[in-house]
């Protein structure tokens, strides 16, 4: 089979990062056949970015009102040409042999869809590396975005880093949610389906994500709001794993209780966070060989669990009080910035 990659990249109010993914996809070592850019309701538009790529690469420019990034996404299926679709957030970095590396294993062992790992650029500040630390650490998410089996189940590709057939997105449709978990309800209907998906590792990307913790913060709150939101659609999706920030979170603001009932339980919750972070703390330095980002990588951790826990506490409860059935697209949500 000819591959004919597509790729699709929703942007809203990035051009500048948008401009340094086209770059890397220009210096792919086998360049793909199209790429489909839609611009989602922005004010700060990419149309110019991308007119200046038309000479290096084949490129599509659409511009739609603002939906979300998996009705956007459908936007770009519907006018992709390719056989095979690939999708990037707006804030990746792709390497060289990346669409070569995908081709080849697509050649000798087919997967009608699959996804990939993130990992941290040389050229990111400490920050970006404690922030993409903390969501690849087996400490916070249990490493399942770059393993093939977690303790969530099955391995789900996710649409930061995600190719597909174009079977599938003929077979299954596109994205019924737009905004909070689109790329997990997305996947469940892939491996549902009984189509054949897996994790490809050596085609990751450098994942920009956060430049603070502030917004990491309200970006993992989403992400726990997102996890009930799934519940919704899938009940049987939300595992006892999946509590496990929130419980954490209950851990961390129960600390002044702790202390009120009795010095000595309080000095053993405060010794079992304290033992948490030196882990955290000298697992990021062996990986990163840098005390600051290590340091960092303690404080990311805390904002990723407690953030997410945060989250889905709150979306929980909302469930639990919404009419039964409710199920919401995210399509007038507005996406953490």
């Amino acid at each position: 089979m000819t591959l004919r990659f597509s790729v699709i990249i929703p942007v809203y109010n990035r051009p500048d990062e948008l401009r340094e993914l086209l770059e890397t996809l220009c210096q792919q070592t086998r360049i793909p056949d199209e790429i489909v850019v839609v611009e989602d309701g922005s004010v700060n538009r990419a149309d110019g970015v991308v007119e200046s790529f038309k000479n290096r690469l084949t490129i599509h420019y659409y511009s739609k009102p603002n939906s979300g990034q998996g009705f956007t996404r459908n936007y770009g299926f519907e006018r992709a040409t390719g056989n095979y679709f690939v999708i990037f957030d707006s804030d990746a970095l792709v390497p060289a042999h990346y669409f070569e590396a995908v081709e080849r294993h697509l050649q000798t062992d087919w997967l009608d869809a699959y996804g990939g790992p993130d990992a941290a650029h040389p050229s990111f500040t400490p920050i970006q590396k404690a922030i993409s630390y903390s969501m690849t650490s087996p400490f916070t998410t249990g490493g399942i975005r770059g393993s093939k089996k977690n303790l969530g189940g099955k391995y789900h590709p996710r649409s930061f880093n995600m190719g597909f057939s174009r079977k599938v997105y003929e077979t299954i449709g596109g994205y019924k949610i737009s905004r909070m978990g689109e790329d997990i309800e997305f996947a469940i209907r892939i491996i549902e389906t009984g189509f054949k998906t897996g994790l490809l590792p050596e085609a990751f990307i450098y994942h920009k994500r956060r430049t603070s913790l502030g917004q990491f913060y309200r970006q993992l709150r989403f992400f726990g709001r997102a996890r009930i939101n799934i519940a919704r659609f899938y009940p049987s999706e939300l595992r006892l794993v999946h509590t496990f920030p929130a419980l954490f979170t209950l851990f961390v603001f129960s600390l002044p209780i702790w202390l009120l009932i009795h010095p000595v339980l309080f000095g053993l919750a405060v010794s079992v966070l304290l033992l948490f972070s030196v882990l955290i703390l000298l697992d990021a330095y062996g990986k990163e060989k840098r005390w600051q980002v290590a340091f960092l990588s303690v404080g990311a951790a805390f904002v990723q669990l407690v953030g997410y826990g945060i989250g889905f506490l709150t979306e929980g409860w909302k469930r639990l009080r919404e009419p039964k059935g409710h199920q919401e697209t995210g399509a007038n949500l507005e996406y953490p910035s």
